[in-house]
């Protein structure tokens, strides 16, 4: 293996910390996880408007159905909204149990409709005008203002969010059975790093792939017997789960197909087959975490929202504001929070979509500073020129 092929293997290994901070046990404290849907998920079809007529209207072929007897209607949340019918079995329970709160109209005040621009803003949590620093991630730097915090990144790659002055390992979790490197390819890399400022990172990268793939021998084991139902997103969320109770304190995880142009369908179909894994993923989160869930809170946010008419494919176009997720047993929920608006044609955005009435990262601050106690000092690190809004979401 020459230093090209090398190098080009490395870029893909988890980054590590200092290994007294990669080790420590997280015992008793908050956990956080971040789950990204990458496309541009249609929140008008997680968080029904029931009480608009206009959304009947603007939708005649992909519309969820009224709350009622059938099992495809939507699930009465309040009087205003509703939720997916496939939610029915998993995250459905966690909000009559208070544990799950929803956030329409949410989002940011990039106007690009780009999936790749307004993710960065997302990750990167910088005011949209000005310098911005594309290396610096809110939640790298959440990581830097929390004592004792041990972040990592369940992705290939280090996503924006997490990269920054602090150190922060990732590790996907979705082919544990096949590592792109194998040993004899690791002790080859390492000997070439060996004497350089990179020989520690290197030697970290592969003690943090190592010690992921101890902890999921058993459960890998355990598969092959068939003892394990679960598939796709839920199989990676169980051992996210597992990581998070016994190392880790604040995650991040991305989920992809959320780019719903042609046939996204309604209460059944592809869209509704998404949120169906997404939905048992989150649930299987919280079993996972046992006794642990009720000091954890999970945010599911998306670069934006869909219009709010179906297109002539029966899909959905690039929009603007969206919905959060908010779950956890710390988690104030059994309700839509945030600022509100009637659904109407006068009241979208450009004419289009959802506008947004709870920005970003105020929203988000608020949540932190109830979370973890920051001050404003602190908070102004995570997210600078930003004012918190508190939710009352914990």
């Amino acid at each position: 293996m020459d230093r090209r092929t090398a190098l080009h293997h490395l870029a893909a290994l988890p980054l590590a910390a200092a290994s007294t901070r990669l080790w420590a046990a997280p015992g008793g404290g908050t956990r956080l996880l971040f789950v990204f849907l990458r496309g541009g998920y249609d929140a008008t079809s997680l968080l029904v408007p029931v009480a608009s007529p206009f959304y009947y209207e603007a939708r005649p072929n992909i519309a969820i159905a009224r709350p009622g007897a059938e099992l495809h209607t939507a699930l009465p949340l309040d009087a205003d909204w509703g939720l997916h019918p496939v939610l029915r079995d998993s995250i459905y329970p966690l909000f009559q149990a208070g544990q799950a709160a929803f956030i329409p109209f949410a989002g940011i005040d990039d106007l690009s409709r780009s999936h790749f621009e307004t993710q960065d803003s997302i990750e990167m949590g910088q005011p949209l005008t000005g310098k911005r620093d594309y290396r610096s991630g809110f939640l790298n730097r959440l990581a830097g203002v929390l004592q004792g915090a041990h972040p990592i990144a369940f992705t290939d790659q280090l996503p924006l969010a997490m990269q920054g002055n602090l150190q922060v390992p990732n590790a996907a979790l979705r082919n544990l059975a096949r590592p792109a490197i194998d040993a004899r390819q690791a002790r080859i890399i390492a000997s070439m790093y060996e004497g350089t400022p990179l020989a520690r990172n290197v030697n970290e990268g592969f003690a943090v792939r190592d010690d992921v793939m101890r902890d999921m021998a058993g459960e890998m084991e355990a598969a092959n017997r068939n003892a394990i139902s679960a598939k796709g997103f839920e199989l990676e969320a169980r051992r996210i789960a597992r990581l998070m109770k016994d190392k880790y304190t604040l995650g991040f995880v991305d989920v992809g197909g959320w780019d719903t142009h042609v046939g996204q369908g309604g209460a059944t179909g592809y869209l509704a087959s998404r949120l169906d894994e997404l939905g048992r993923g989150l649930s299987g989160f919280a079993q996972e975490m046992g006794a642990d869930w009720r000091q954890t809170v999970v945010v599911v946010v998306s670069e934006f929202g869909r219009t709010f008419r179906e297109n002539g494919n029966r899909g959905t176009d690039h929009g603007h504001g969206t919905a959060y997720w908010v779950l956890g047993g710390a988690v104030r929920g059994g309700r839509v929070a945030g600022e509100q608006s009637t659904l109407t044609a006068k009241t979208l955005f450009q004419n289009r979509d959802y506008p947004v009435l709870n920005e970003y990262r105020a929203v988000l601050g608020g949540l932190f500073a109830r979370l973890y106690g920051l001050n404003g000092t602190q908070l102004s690190q995570v997210f600078s020129g930003a004012a918190p809004r508190d939710l009352s979401l914990v």
